[in-house]
């Protein structure tokens, strides 16, 4: 797999839309916060091009300013407090908080070209989840009815990662949020995902010092193991 450098300014250049597709995942890591209209329409447009054969597979890492977005099941009443700006968008799921620390993992891939099953696309992206945080020796567990990775912490379980999918045209958007570090306070003005029962955790709640650059690296080569 080819690892290109990292993005620099904003974080996102101009697509390339008229670029040869390969076979080789393209990977882009943002230094800067990324709007999160910004990074919809980056998806939206890469996924057209896929659809169409005019781009490759792509892999975004990036963070995203303190935001509440809302999936197509979000009920309203689990917006507690809309302490930051609240987003609607066609990805599955709930109500979840993106914001610095938390790395964000955008996967715009062809499942025509890999298998087109939705539920084993969603059962992959939690297992990379899962082979992630191994390297840096925790237990991520799927916990059934729940969405999401979850650690368990004695007698209670916190959510580690979450994840949210839409596919179009057989190509896949949105993707997976790991907590490395961020603001766990910031999740008290939603129900995460809908669960009132379990908390929020992340690696550095855990005790774990891992620098985004660590965790970057993890996501790469587990994508690698699970996705080829």
């Amino acid at each position: 797999m080819e690892i290109p450098a990292r993005v620099p300014e904003h974080g996102f250049g101009k697509l390339n839309l008229d670029a040869p597709v390969k076979d080789q995942v393209e990977w882009r890591v943002s230094d800067q916060p990324v709007a999160y209209p910004d990074a919809l329409a980056e998806m939206e447009a890469r996924a057209a091009a896929i659809a169409e054969g005019r781009a490759g597979e792509l892999v975004w890492l990036l963070e995203h300013p303190p935001i509440y977005t809302a999936g197509t099941s979000a009920n309203d009443a689990d917006l507690i407090e809309a302490r930051f700006p609240v987003y609607r968008t066609g990805r599955g799921g709930q109500f979840t908080y993106h914001g610095p620390g938390q790395r964000v993992g955008y996967a715009m891939l062809d499942l025509r070209r890999r298998t087109p099953d939705v539920r084993a696309y969603v059962r992959d992206l939690e297992q990379w989840l899962i082979e992630t945080l191994a390297q840096f020796d925790v237990r991520g567990e799927r916990r059934e009815g729940r969405v999401g990775i979850w650690v368990q912490r004695g007698t209670k379980e916190d959510k580690i990662a979450a994840l949210g999918v839409r596919i179009k045209r057989w190509v896949t958007l949105h993707g997976v949020a790991l907590n490395v570090a961020p603001d766990l306070t910031h999740f008290s003005g939603i129900v995460p995902c809908g669960v009132r029962a379990h908390g929020v955790t992340s690696l550095a709640d855990l005790g774990i010092a891992a620098t985004m650059a660590d965790v970057d690296m993890a996501l790469k080569q587990s994508f690698t193991k699970i996705f080829g």
